[in-house]
This record gives structure tokens, sequence and C-alpha cells, in this order.
């Protein structure tokens, strides 16, 4: 892939990477775009839920809103994160970054029994990413992780939450692959997180301007 100036008018890239808490997704994000960076791109890194209205107060309500409520706000800030902030960069050539998006759409509110057809239905209008990566893990290294460092919400406090999680996220992999995402999966059992993130980097597309986003 060919580093593009400011003045170029292509489409950039969007890139997503989801996975279960205690994979290593914003470390992962940051090797990745230091990397470009040096490369030459215009890399823009963001996250879900964003720092919008909409996902602060998703953030706020998550400890005791449930279910389908919550996840129609978290799909109403992903579609405004889209709109507000990823889509204008990319017209503007950006390789955008995003620390979760779709597929924890697919995922999080299974915790809540939300039917996965549900959350398909409210997502499934999303941009497409570039290339969505998904990480994959042993669940007893995640579950080793997350008692190091403590859940981060209350998801992570289900008995079992790990296996739970893999597993949904091995399931919104071929969710989204059977629906046309470019979809790679990543092991970060024992990969080094700057390893994964030469990984991710070497199925990028070569062309912007041959990726598939939605208009």
């Amino acid at each position: 892939m060919t580093p593009k100036s400011s003045s170029e008018s292509t489409r950039g890239l969007f890139v997503s990477v989801d996975g279960p808490g205690g994979a290593g997704k914003t470390t992962i994000v940051r090797h990745l775009a230091q990397m470009l960076v040096a490369e030459g791109h215009q890399v823009h890194v963001t996250a879900e839920p964003s720092n919008s209205f909409i996902g602060t107060l998703a953030v706020d309500l998550t400890p005791t809103v449930t279910g389908h409520a919550l996840a129609c706000l978290y799909a109403a800030d992903r579609y405004h994160h889209v709109e507000t902030e990823v889509k204008p960069l990319l017209r503007t050539g950006h390789l955008v970054i995003s620390d979760r998006y779709v597929a924890s759409g697919l995922v999080v509110q299974r915790f809540d029994n939300v039917d996965p057809e549900f959350l398909w239905q409210l997502n499934k209008e999303v941009e497409r990413p570039d290339l969505t990566v998904i990480l994959d893990a042993d669940p007893d290294v995640i579950a080793e992780r997350l008692e190091a460092r403590g859940p981060h919400n209350r998801f992570q406090r289900t008995p079992g939450s790990s296996h739970k999680e893999i597993q949904f996220y091995r399931h919104a992999a071929d969710k989204l692959q059977h629906t046309g995402f470019l979809v790679v999966t990543v092991d970060c059992s024992s990969r080094p997180p700057e390893q994964s993130a030469e990984l991710i980097r070497s199925e990028l597309p070569d062309r912007s301007n041959e990726c598939g986003g939605n208009p």
C-alpha cells in the first residue's frame, strides 16, 4: 500500500479491531498506528463507545440498562460515530482505525441474552470496514489476564465470561465473513502485540479505491 499525501482525493482505508477483553486490542491498535504513521500514512485512531454524547451515555448506562435497550443505544452511537467522525476522515484520505466496531455490536448484548439475529439487523447498515480484524485467544489465557487486571464492566464479571465472549466473537467472525466483510482473525494467545500489528498490516488492502466501503 503506497502512502498517500493529504492532497489526494481518494477514499482512505477503514480498519476495525475487535475482540474479547484482555486480548490486547488497544495495545495492538497503538502499535499498528505507529507502524503506519512511520510509513507516511495519515492515521486516525478512534474507539467505540465514542466520545460523543451518545457514547458517553451508553457507557454511563451500561451498569444498569440491559438487553435490547442497551444494544440500540450502542448501535445509535455507532451510526453517529461513522457519520460524524469516520466518514469525513475517509473522504480526506485518512486511514481510520477503530478500537471496537460492529463485531462488538454482535457480541456484547449476547451476555444479556439478546437474539444474535436482532443484533445483526440492528447493525447491518453500518459502514463496512475495508478490513475487519477479530482478535482470538485461548479462553484460559484471557481469563488469567482479566483476573490480573480486574473486570472493566459487568459483562466481564459473568462466570465463564472469557469462554463465552471468545465463542461469541467466533460466531460474529463467521457471520460477518458470510455477509461479505473482509475478516482476518489474529490469535493473540502468545503472539506479542507488535507481531499482531505486523500481521494486520500485511492484510491491509493494497489500494483504498478498490475497497468495498459503503457509499
